[in-house]
């Protein structure tokens, strides 16, 4: 009976190139697709390798876990953020994959610009979630559309911290004149996660409705966005 301890190189398996064929992310992508593919087997081919005394699948199952296997979570985090947060996670490996959130933002925000008319807060939500859904701040953003509830433009209101952004109505409105709006949709992030509207988002929606109702223009709905999901005040029957 042998007594001595293995070496460390016995016991790590970090790399994806030491495991069996049938557990490798990149074979099983090549045999089955890219979609066959779970978050922790795509977060491992990004990430590529792992460290010593842990292998890359279970560092990627960690770094899931740590986000409670919301990938929106991740997808705000910055970079160093990811670095400090993660053991066994470097500038490269979180460049890596903030790089590959960012990629899946942009296509989202590509099929989501093909959006040109509104028809539910399904589409309001489809319209806006890629601006403010992963932001580690809150930002409020204004849909304008014609009287056909055609998209005329995005804008940008305002930008504040984790917590609450400061919005002045006006603003609001002045923007949905310049564009000759007919109807308007407001909608905000919470970087919480927490969907639930407080009191200051009904005094708002309340002072926004008001503002434009005076220049015979309609909120049609206020969304409150968060990762994965979001809140409509016209679905809830508050406007």
């Amino acid at each position: 009976m042998n007594d001595t301890l293995p070496s460390q190189t016995d016991t790590y398996r970090g790399r994806m190139a030491d495991m069996a064929n049938d557990d490798k992310p990149r074979e099983k992508a090549l045999a089955n697709g890219i979609q066959s593919l779970t978050d922790t087997e795509l977060l491992a081919i990004i990430i590529g390798g792992g460290m010593p005394g842990k292998s890359v699948m279970d560092l990627s199952k960690e770094i899931l876990s740590e986000c409670n296997d919301d990938l929106g979570t991740l997808a705000q985090m910055s970079i160093m953020g990811m670095v400090k947060r993660f053991n066994g996670v470097g500038p490269a490996k979180a460049v890596s994959i903030a790089a590959a959130l960012q990629l899946g933002a942009r296509l989202r925000s590509e099929s989501n610009g093909k959006i040109d008319s509104i028809r539910s807060s399904r589409d309001a939500y489809e319209a806006l979630r890629d601006k403010i859904e992963a932001l580690p701040t809150e930002e409020f953003w204004l849909l304008v559309l014609n009287r056909a509830n055609h998209i005329r433009t995005r804008i940008f209101i305002s930008r504040g911290g984790s917590a609450a952004t400061y919005v002045e109505p006006k603003v609001i409105v002045k923007q949905a004149l310049d564009y000759m709006a007919a109807g308007i949709i407001v909608a905000h992030n919470h970087p919480s996660g927490n969907l639930r509207p407080s009191a200051e988002d009904d005094r708002l929606t309340k002072r926004i409705k008001d503002a434009a109702a005076l220049l015979d223009i309609k909120l049609l709905d206020h969304l409150i966005i968060g990762s994965g999901g979001y809140y409509s005040y016209a679905d809830e029957g508050r406007l």
